[in-house]
């Protein structure tokens, strides 16, 4: 057996030791409580998620909210630049000639394609139609404000995509033929090109449908990516009613964005 050494023989008094003691389990307890905050920080940032993906969150939500929360110009603005939007890269100007008041979506589609977005809901629709600066064509263009969140959207946009949805002529949008206007003859029959996208950074499906301001019918209504193709060379795609679709959807696409991020300031 061995005994402790007595006090002062290379050690510090006694009373010093318990402060060093003291010291040390205060330190360990610092240890110990930064890393319970440490872990409760990191906790907390997995139950709230990044800063960044709030803000994702927050476009989300005020794009959700647009149709009532920002004036019908900023959505649909009534002059429309379309600067290469034409075949070849030709410039396209769109004037406003009627908007629609908004609405639920009975009616609004084919009824297919009515089906087919039936699983993001609709919470309003909001359309108005243009014509080009020629007045040769007219194209309705279509905000449908849907009641999903980023998943669904993602759903139906995978959807769209795998089964080629958007291409098919039996699953069209349909026009907005307001009265005493140049659109006033546009119905199914008058259709000629159409776009459909869905969103899936904002719960919204954007589309647009073309056709000619005389009120001609058209025997075989064409999608805007084949009437856009290089090579086309149907009626259709060579009047470039197609690129009229796709140009004012994406340009209208292009300024909701615009808004959500910006709901203050009217698009470009």
């Amino acid at each position: 057996m061995r005994f402790a050494a007595p006090e002062g023989y290379g050690d510090a008094p006694r009373a010093e030791r318990r402060g060093l003691r003291g010291h040390t389990v205060a330190a360990a307890a610092c240890v110990v409580l930064g890393l319970g905050l440490i872990g409760g920080a990191v906790t907390g940032s997995w139950l709230v998620g990044s800063p960044a993906d709030a803000g994702e969150r927050s476009v989300y939500a005020t794009a959700g909210d647009l149709w009532h929360n920002v004036p019908v110009d900023l959505l649909f603005p009534p002059a429309v630049d379309g600067q290469g939007a034409g075949p070849g890269g030709a410039d396209r100007t769109w004037t406003r000639i009627a908007v629609a008041p908004d609405s639920g979506c009975a009616g609004a589609f084919d009824p297919l394609l009515g089906k087919a977005l039936a699983p993001v809901g609709c919470t309003r629709l909001l359309r108005a139609t243009y014509t080009d600066a020629t007045r040769s064509f007219v194209t309705t263009v279509g905000l449908l404000f849907t009641t999903a969140d980023a998943a669904g959207m993602r759903a139906l946009d995978a959807r769209f995509d795998k089964e080629g949805l958007a291409g098919r002529t039996d699953l069209m949008p349909r026009p907005y033929a307001a009265k005493g206007t140049l659109a006033a003859a546009f119905g199914d029959a008058q259709r000629a090109s159409w776009t459909v996208s869905v969103l899936t950074d904002a719960p919204v499906v954007v589309y647009a449908v073309s056709g000619w301001a005389d009120g001609r019918t058209v025997a075989a209504a064409q999608s805007a990516v084949e009437a856009t193709a290089s090579g086309a060379t149907t009626a259709v795609a060579q009047a470039g009613l197609g690129h009229e679709a796709k140009g004012l959807a994406d340009r209208i696409e292009r300024g909701l964005r615009k808004t959500a991020v910006s709901p203050s300031e009217p698009p470009s």
